[in-house]
């Protein structure tokens, strides 16, 4: 999860902005959003996976799994908790200042004093948390820097939400990769250039990160301001109780969420001799997962208005859960097969140094991705319905049965038991919201869809084995993608016709 709400929000944000003040869009909406849409997608697909694939792969590469490992867990030990930071601010200053523009003054005055008082209350909360499961100097040294990280880009999605919610959408979709392109520069300047005579170092990584976010918070600050004109901060904790209460369910969900997406590699850390470096192993197939997950969310940030609209006028769903289910599962289906015969050719090709269990961890995490897909579909319709409370619990169970997991697995078989752990807790939190969905909202059970998601599944793994066993993975893993294309459309996972008369339909 992590940074991947965000990216929905921003999907969501453009969506909810257009729609806002009109029960049936206009054509020139349809293509206003239509076009910062591509923009936002677009540029996400340009610069995100070189940030995931080119400069992290490089610098676990350059700094090795222990020292990597090492950043990694502190890293996930303070963004769980990230959403301490927002508790849902960011959300519903967009909705608040799209529907009435002259909101923008009055909320900047008075969530910039508590976005700060928030950030001390996080940074107290993570320390004492470091401290309690024994973190070194050496390591609350780095931890500081992180937090400091987390401040600056939480605040920056702030001050961006007034940006979109102003309908500066392409100004808004240019500054969401303002701070990946400088991290992007800067780090590719240390790694393949000799501006310096030492071996790069992973403060150096993070010390990147903390100049992008506050280079890029300066320009987005400079922005709002010039729309603004002056403000006056206002403390006022009348104000903010009333906000907090209106926003907090969905934060527990955030928190919850991420706890069971990145405690993982804080446990490994911890309960290990060698955590550090098995962090690190678990870092190389944990990155690709989160990748993956980028391109889940911007499903999830589609559906949320769409949901929420349906269901407010009384419209069936089943039509879109279908619909998106069988285009974002056909692909999930594809890199979990994928995943399970090309992952030691995979790991290979990416890292340096791999070890024996690598392989098999990527197979599980690849596993993984899709039950993550199955919970941004119901999740999201869920969420759409209001259901906060049944996902608070439903969430809150699945971290303790992967807290209890990982203390179970991890000291016996270590990273690989951290996997088998996530899959299982995703597993879990998967098939609990599509009983949810079912028993809450009445979605009926579809015999039909199931079948043939299980066919083009069973399809797909035969012609995997089959190319694996009898080409070079290369051409093995080209021609795989290309069957799994045409078998998703020859067993009716994708009807290009359907989805054709989606976008070419004017009503």
């Amino acid at each position: 999860m992590g940074r991947t709400y965000y990216i929905c929000v921003e999907i969501k944000n453009i969506f909810d902005s257009q729609w806002c003040s009109h029960k049936k869009p206009r054509t020139g909406l349809k293509k206003k959003f239509l076009s910062n849409l591509l923009l936002l997608l677009l540029l996400n697909i340009l610069i995100k996976p070189f940030w995931f694939f080119g400069i992290e792969v490089a610098v676990q590469n350059r700094v090795g799994e222990e020292m990597y490992g090492f950043y990694f867990s502190l890293f996930n030990f303070a963004f769980i908790l990230n959403i301490l930071l927002d508790i849902g601010i960011t959300n519903f200053n967009n909705r608040a200042v799209a529907r009435d523009h002259h909101l923008l003054v009055p909320h900047l005055s008075t969530i910039v004093p508590l976005k700060f008082l928030l950030s001390i209350f996080y940074a107290i909360i993570v320390f004492v948390g470091g401290a309690v499961i024994g973190y070194t100097s050496v390591q609350f040294k780095l931890l500081t820097v992180l937090v400091l990280n987390q401040f600056l880009s939480s605040f920056i999605l702030y001050l961006r939400s007034n940006i979109s919610g102003i309908q500066l959408f392409r100004t808004d979709s240019l500054l969401s990769v303002l701070d990946r392109s400088l991290m992007i520069l800067m780090n590719g300047i240390l790694l393949w250039t000799s501006i310096t005579s030492q071996p790069y170092k992973i403060e150096w990584f993070v010390y990147s990160q903390t100049l992008s976010y506050a280079i890029t918070l300066v320009t987005v600050l400079m922005i709002v301001l010039y729309h603004s004109g002056k403000i006056r901060l206002n403390f006022s904790f009348a104000a903010y109780r009333k906000l907090l209460r209106q926003s907090y369910p969905f934060a527990i969900l955030i928190l919850l969420m991420s706890f069971f997406n990145r405690a993982d590699s804080v446990m490994i850390e911890r309960l290990l001799s060698d955590g550090k470096e098995q962090a690190g192993i678990y870092a190389q197939s944990f990155r690709v997962l989160d990748a993956l997950s980028q391109f889940a969310v911007l499903f999830a940030g589609l559906l949320l208005p769409m949901f929420s609209r349906m269901l407010r006028t009384g419209e069936k769903t089943e039509g879109l859960v279908d619909i998106s289910s069988s285009l974002l599962l056909g692909v999930a289906l594809s890199v979990a097969v994928a995943g399970l015969f090309f992952s030691e050719e995979i790991i290979v090709l990416m890292y340096h140094s791999a070890e024996m269990q690598s392989p098999a961890i990527f197979s599980i995490l690849m596993g993984g991705f899709l039950f993550i897909s199955i919970s941004y579909i119901y999740g999201t319709l869920l969420t759409a319905n209001n259901n906060l409370r049944q996902l608070n619990i439903l969430a809150g169970i699945t971290v303790f049965l992967n807290i209890g997991l990982n203390l179970l697995l991890i000291p016996a078989f270590k990273a690989y038991g951290a996997a088998i752990a996530s899959i299982s807790s995703q597993a879990f939190y998967a098939i609990g919201q599509v009983v949810l969905t079912h028993r809450v909202i009445g979605l009926k059970p579809r015999p039909w869809f199931f079948g043939k998601m299980i066919l083009f599944g069973l399809l797909t793994t035969a012609g995997g084995y089959l190319l694996h066993r009898f080409l070079p993975w290369g051409q093995a893993i080209i021609l795989f993608f290309t069957l799994c294309a045409v078998l998703s459309v020859a067993t009716k996972v994708i009807r290009p016709k359907e989805i054709l008369k989606i976008f070419t339909d004017k009503q």
